[in-house]
């Protein structure tokens, strides 16, 4: 997968902070077309304390049977710093080093973060989007921002989310009296269509089947490389 380059990663905490501003103003929103998506991504990040290195894994499924088409996976030393708001400058460079090795181009891909529902309207999945130039949304299993009412119990119910007077994102009942997910669009996408897409990959399950297998991979890899690795 080619990928143009956006910016370079050597910034400070105010030069990340800027950046995360300006690019924010190029998010754009909008219904995303379910019949133009063809290949659907799931992306996760993994690291262990105590080592310098990050572990990135992608899983392509086709849409919507959500069948396996292919995984890659990257290991990158990583310095930035962890510091709430500012998670995609940790993680995204080796989330790119693994969608560089894919051979099918997703046509949508789901972050294991944030979207809109960001201090600046900046999360993970709206950075990895403008990298990409896809439509990208995020499902994180706790909330960074925003006001929202506790969906009804059962699977499929949601409730909206709200900050700064600005709807970023919903509530997500994925499974029956299991907590939801907080979702929300990042570039190319709107709530709307964040929420049906969530719903339909999470097969009976809190997580949606993207990202779900991206978490197991990218696990998996970090297990199996650690001892090689300083």
């Amino acid at each position: 997968m080619i990928i143009k380059s956006l910016h370079n990663w050597d910034l400070d905490y105010k030069q990340a902070i800027a950046l995360q501003e300006d690019l924010a103003k190029t998010i754009r929103i909008e219904t995303l077309i379910m019949d133009r998506v063809r290949f659907i991504a799931g992306v996760d990040v993994s690291t262990h304390r105590g080592s310098k290195y990050f572990w990135a894994s992608v899983v392509i499924l086709n849409f919507p049977e959500l069948e396996l088409v292919e995984i890659q996976s990257a290991r990158r030393a990583g310095s930035f710093p962890y510091i709430p708001g500012l998670l995609s400058f940790r993680e995204l460079p080796v989330i790119l080093d693994a969608c560089k090795k894919l051979n099918n181009r997703p046509d949508l891909v789901i972050c294991d973060g944030q979207g809109l529902a960001h201090p600046r309207f900046f999360g993970l999945a709206c950075h990895l989007g403008l990298w990409l130039d896809v439509p990208t949304m995020g499902c994180a299993k706790s909330r960074l921002v925003g006001e929202g009412n506790e969906p009804a119990k059962e699977s499929g119910s949601f409730s909206g989310l709200t900050f700064k007077n600005r709807k970023v994102g919903a509530l997500v009942r994925t499974r029956t009296n299991v907590k939801p997910v907080f979702v929300s669009p990042g570039h190319l996408t709107d709530v709307e269509s964040a929420i049906e897409v969530i719903l339909h990959c999470s097969r009976g399950r809190r997580l949606p089947e993207p990202t779900r297998r991206a978490h197991i991979e990218v696990n998996r890899c970090r297990k199996s490389e650690l001892n090689s690795v300083t």
